[in-house]
């Protein structure tokens, strides 16, 4: 098959085309980079030509609602209308487990935008759902960390590897449209707190971690919140092992 990865430069986007095209299929990468702007649209449409299945990884760094809906509505919106015209017959979007019982989180409200847009649109489409990668943690105190110190809420996760959410992606992209894919977690839950310290000294860096509801993330999504529903795909490679090749 002829498939296009959107955002083919990120990590679980350059992930996805490894696995595709290691099982052999044509692939396109579609990234700013490489000369396509889903934002305004400029060598979309040549991108496409002849593909049969597109996969949006892309992400948005935004850190307000109004702009993460109009960054995802706008790309969303382009991508579509671009597979539409291509006569692209599957459009398959990462998204993220547990988001809809999250009201605040500012991504989450683009993310919604996004899924909202591909599940009324003209492709036929399969979303799929992950919990949050085995490296969020240690990402989340590298935002917040100054002088040493970093805050990160005690959130509870069931992190899944980067690695298997690329092969969930590529399997899905080759086959036929499933609507809303169950959602794709690792095998054990984790509290945040601990998976950063861990992290932080498999990597050897010395930062002092203070557990708070007050930064990014409040107490709505304490408990369950970002855990996967009951029916989950649950793949194979635990924290610990992801863990191991951070040293």
């Amino acid at each position: 098959m002829r498939i296009a990865v959107a955002g083919a430069t990120g990590s679980i986007g350059a992930r996805t085309v490894a696995v595709l095209e290691k099982a052999g299929h044509d692939v396109v990468r579609v990234s700013r980079s490489l000369g396509v702007d889903l934002t305004t649209g400029e060598g979309l449409d040549a991108a496409l030509v002849g593909v049969d299945a597109v996969v949006d990884t892309t992400n948005c760094t935004a850190s307000d609602p109004v702009e993460t809906v109009a960054y995802f509505g706008t790309t969303t919106r382009n991508l579509l209308a671009a597979e539409e015209k291509a006569g692209v017959k599957h459009h398959v979007l990462l998204s993220i487990a547990g988001m809809d019982r999250v009201e605040g989180n500012a991504h989450y409200v683009g993310k919604r935008e996004q899924e909202r847009l591909v599940a009324a649109g003209p492709v036929p489409w399969t979303i799929v759902p992950a919990t949050q990668f085995h490296d969020f943690a240690a990402m989340v105190a590298g935002w917040t960390e100054q002088d040493g110190v970093a805050t990160v809420a005690p959130l509870l996760l069931q992190p899944v590897a980067p690695d298997d959410v690329a092969g969930v992606l590529a399997e899905v992209a080759a086959g036929a449209p499933l609507g809303r894919h169950q959602d794709v977690a690792g095998p054990d839950p984790q509290d945040m707190v601990d998976m950063a310290r861990r992290t932080l000294q498999a990597q050897g860096r010395a930062v002092k971690l203070v557990p708070t509801w007050s930064g990014l993330f409040g107490p709505d999504m304490a408990g369950d919140a970002l855990l996967p529903g009951k029916d989950a795909r649950i793949m194979p490679t635990t924290f610990e092992e992801w863990l191991a090749s951070q040293g």
